[in-house]
């Protein structure tokens, strides 16, 4: 079988997750410095000094820098990230299912809690009526996509609909759906 994650795809996302926050945190500390030192100025000002306008300026487009930085930063940059590792670490202690199901085709890409997935499409028998039902198996966006063809079978294990596993078969086995 073919194991998509490791231990080291963890740790990774972990140290790049942790990476993010100390630079996030190094700039707020240096917004927290900068402001600082202006309020800290402004206050040791002559009363209505000329250069306190200035000063609030400053520390106005100082404000508005951090603020232009940090709502994308943590909005896109550290959520991704923190919501790959969140996924990597269902993947160590969440339920696994083992099925072995035809594959039909490749849908377009999704977001899946925060991930970016590519979608597997196979075929599953209805246990009650006789008739073929689609399932959705989500890849992960940062692997290469497994080189499925069009009808063969496969042996997957999946948890929540994430491929983790997979073992391309060369005729069907008998044994399909979950």
């Amino acid at each position: 079988m073919v194991k998509l994650y490791s231990d080291a795809d963890f740790w990774a996302a972990y140290r790049q997750k942790r990476r993010l926050l100390w630079g996030f945190l190094a700039a707020t500390f240096v917004y927290v410095l900068g402001l600082a030192g202006f309020v800290t100025f402004y206050v040791l000002l002559p009363y209505a000094d000329p250069r306190g306008t200035w000063i609030i300026v400053a520390t106005s487009v100082l404000t508005a820098l951090y603020m232009f930085f940090s709502f994308p930063y943590m909005g896109i940059s550290y959520k991704r990230s923190r919501a790959y590792c969140k996924m990597l670490r269902f993947l160590s202690v969440g339920l696994k299912e083992y099925s072995v199901l035809p594959y039909k085709e490749v849908d377009d890409w999704t977001t899946r809690d925060g991930v970016d997935v590519n979608v597997a499409v196979f075929e599953v028998r209805n246990a009650k009526r006789d008739e073929l039902m689609t399932r959705q198996i989500y890849i992960d966006g940062e692997k290469d996509f497994p080189p499925f063809k069009e009808g063969q079978f496969v042996r997957l294990v999946t948890q929540g609909n994430l491929l983790v596993e997979y073992e391309l078969l060369e005729e069907p086995s008998g044994k399909e759906g979950d």
